[in-house]
């Protein structure tokens, strides 16, 4: 697929439902009692995996486009799948599911693809096994295919090594079935989609600092649910506003959880031209309409307590830095070498053959902005965060960008390019 540049970025758009809370609104759907239904729901590749494993493991689900009814099964109605349970490309259905099927009365196999099979599960796995999980990698590398056999759990209180929403969240999910209270710290704080969420489902949590405990014997019951925008889809739109040369794009309707929203303050950092407007709460979560500008940016320090807040988003942040006036520094983010690709390498390669002055580092990258970027053949590794950023950097490239697997952006955002097309002038 062949991209070029563009001058003119205006209009007003929405982008889908947010990825980990569609994910969170199968899971706990299906193991409570009663109907859940799901509005806004994201129907890409890694939330079918999703439903698709729970449907294997016996739950009512229908689906109709963004909407979607689980009549739940309860927490210990789940039945054994037969055959293997496919993730496909995802990691947070792995490591989440996991959790859950610890407890289970039965045997589960879990595969995924090539990209998936090399990701790390023994984050996972370890403190799962303390709870009383039986749980082997099939190749002994700590990746999938991983078997799991489910036992009665105990709780534990454990400190995560690395902040990770997807440890703690499968380690709270293991805790709904364990009697007496689970508790998860983290080194820094985590999106905390999970938390939100069982306690609107009626589950008993609470958080203290970076301590979040559950307590177990939950009885979890069905409700509604409103996904609103994902933010690591608009920060695309966000970064393309910013660095067009007559940028004026508005995002509707965007989750801005703290948590999550760290792009919004690197923006500011920045010198980014964004303002929230439309504030509200809806099903606990932090929304609003997100509106850019053409910006001049200038370079910043990344770093810290905000790398998990903007983890997903430092592909189109380094794209956005790229075309920023000084030096922008990446650190701490060495979460970014066990993504869907190793990011770090991604984004260095293709900024580079763009034209731009980075360097990798172990746990990040320096970028020496300003210089122009100009065509290349983009290597987007089966990424779907990759290929995005780097259609986002082609609005600004002097020439050509082909892109070497345009459509692995299913995964998130199927109507990515479409969306694009729109903001578009004629």
């Amino acid at each position: 697929m062949e991209f070029r540049r563009v001058n003119s970025l205006k209009g007003v758009i929405t982008v889908p439902g947010d990825k980990s809370i569609s994910h969170r609104g199968i899971m706990l759907g299906a193991i409570s009692k009663g109907k859940t239904h799901i509005t806004g729901f994201l129907d890409g590749a890694d939330c079918r995996s999703t439903l698709h494993c729970f449907k294997k493991l016996g739950v009512e689900i229908d689906q109709h486009g963004y909407e979607v009814v689980i009549n739940g099964k309860g927490m210990y109605g789940l039945t054994e799948a037969y055959g293997s349970l496919d993730m496909g490309n995802s990691g947070t259905t792995t490591r989440l599911i996991s959790g859950i099927l610890s407890a289970q009365p039965f045997r589960s196999r879990l595969k995924g693809d090539d990209s998936l099979s090399q990701r790390p599960m023994k984050r996972v796995m370890e403190p799962l096994s303390l709870m009383g999980a039986t749980i082997t990698s099939d190749n002994g590398n700590g990746c999938l295919p991983i078997t799991i056999t489910g036992h009665g759990l105990q709780p534990i209180s454990y400190n995560t090594p690395v902040a990770s929403a997807q440890v703690k969240s499968a380690i709270l999910l293991a805790g709904l079935y364990a009697p007496g209270v689970t508790s998860v710290t983290e080194p820094a704080l985590s999106r905390n989609h999970t938390e939100l969420m069982l306690k609107s489902f009626g589950a008993e949590i609470e958080t203290e600092g970076l301590t979040v405990s559950v307590k177990g014997n939950a009885d979890l019951r069905g409700r509604e649910v409103e996904v609103p925008g994902d933010i690591s889809s608009a920060a695309f739109f966000i970064v393309a506003g910013l660095i067009s040369s007559h940028g004026d794009v508005t995002i509707k309707n965007v989750n801005i959880n703290p948590t999550r929203a760290g792009i919004i303050e690197v923006v500011r950092a920045m010198g980014g031209k964004i303002e929230l407007s439309n504030k509200r709460t809806v099903c606990g979560e932090d929304i609003a309409d997100i509106h850019v500008e053409t910006s001049a940016l200038h370079g910043t320090e990344i770093s810290g307590d905000i790398i998990p807040t903007l983890i997903d988003e430092i592909p189109v942040i380094a794209v956005m830095a790229a075309c920023a006036v000084g030096k922008t520094v990446i650190k701490d983010a060495s979460e970014l070498r066990v993504k869907e690709s190793d990011r770090i390498t991604a984004i260095s390669e293709n900024l580079k053959a763009m034209g731009a002055d980075v360097t990798p580092t172990a746990d990040g990258m320096i970028i020496n902005g300003g210089e122009p970027l100009h065509g290349a053949m983009i290597k987007t590794y089966g990424d779907h965060r990759i290929a995005m950023a780097f259609a986002i950097a082609s609005l600004v490239a002097e020439s050509e960008v082909i892109m070497d697997h345009p459509r692995c952006v299913d995964i998130s955002y199927p109507r990515f390019y479409e969306t694009l097309e729109e903001l578009k002038e004629k």
